[in-house]
């Protein structure tokens, strides 16, 4: 009441209450919420992610079939911008995700299961296990047929074809699906790298772009050694000057013609047309 207007606040008023880290209870309720939106919402997009038709990258992230054909198709309308979060699953491009054609993903194949006794309606299940895939479920699936099923089931199975389709497949084709851990992500990573290596891709199909990255490296090697060649070739004395015309030869016309009845009329119109040639130059002599 001294007129001195107002008071000064203390830093024990400031502060209320110090800061602290994070229990492990609230790390796993943010990482299960992290991963109950990428099971039910598309990166790209933000839509609702349909597993009927559900794709994945190498990584193990989940797209609509639709959203990879609308963000590879070339157009200038198109807008592919990341959702603005902080969550790895969800703050993606086509680019940044690596995506680049069809063959960069693979189409994976649930299936729906009703569980005996109840009225429930369809869940996404693992045909071997019968556990509901999702969040609170750690799910893999093959590569190159897309089937996929509890992490636990795979283990306790340890086949080398799959229990679906009986297509056989490598340890490191099983792929988890959107991973968490550490270790799965440098497997998958050093595996991607790996493909790349022998030109092929995820979906282990080959890379057409690493065919024509090679074709350009070979034209680029034979170029400077055809230009040297060109220097250095020496005229045979038997050679007819500049201005003599080419001689052309009746076998090497009819090399490009595969076909044995176009080749025989193509021989016989040039023989028809050499002959008259032929008469020509002696009437001119005479």
């Amino acid at each position: 009441m001294g007129n001195d207007g107002g008071s000064i606040p203390t830093r024990r008023e400031l502060v209320k209450s110090a800061a602290r880290n994070p229990t492990v209870s609230e790390l796993k309720a943010t990482a299960l919420e992290s991963l109950s939106h990428a099971w039910g919402h598309d990166p790209l997009t933000s839509e609702s992610l349909d597993l009927e038709s559900a794709v994945s990258d190498w990584r193990g992230r989940l797209y609509n079939y639709e959203s990879i054909l609308k963000a590879l198709m070339p157009s200038d309308n198109s807008t592919t911008s990341p959702v603005p979060t902080n969550d790895e699953f969800t703050n993606l491009s086509i680019a940044s995700a690596g995506i680049k054609s069809l063959r960069d993903v693979v189409k994976l194949k649930f299936k729906r299961y009703i569980p005996p006794g109840t009225r429930e309606k369809e869940i996404w299940a693992c045909p071997v296990s019968l556990r509901e895939l999702g969040p609170s479920t750690k799910a893999v699936y093959l590569v190159p047929c897309g089937h996929v099923f509890a992490d636990v089931a795979m283990k306790q199975i340890q086949e080398e074809a799959c229990p679906e389709c009986s297509e056989p497949f490598k340890s490191r084709d099983i792929i988890p699906i959107l991973p968490t851990e550490k270790s799965d992500v440098e497997r998958l990573t050093t595996r991607l790298n790996g493909l790349k290596a022998v030109g092929l891709t995820h979906s282990l199909k080959k890379d057409k772009g690493m065919g024509k990255k090679k074709r350009k490296a070979e034209e680029a090697d034979r170029e400077p050694a055809g230009e040297a060649d060109k220097g250095n070739c020496v005229k045979p004395e038997n050679e007819e000057g500049p201005e003599a015309p080419p001689r052309t030869n009746k076998s090497s016309r009819l090399s490009g013609i595969n076909n044995a009845l176009t080749a025989s009329l193509t021989a016989k119109v040039l023989a028809e047309q050499d002959e008259r040639n032929k008469r020509r130059k002696l009437a001119a002599a005479k």
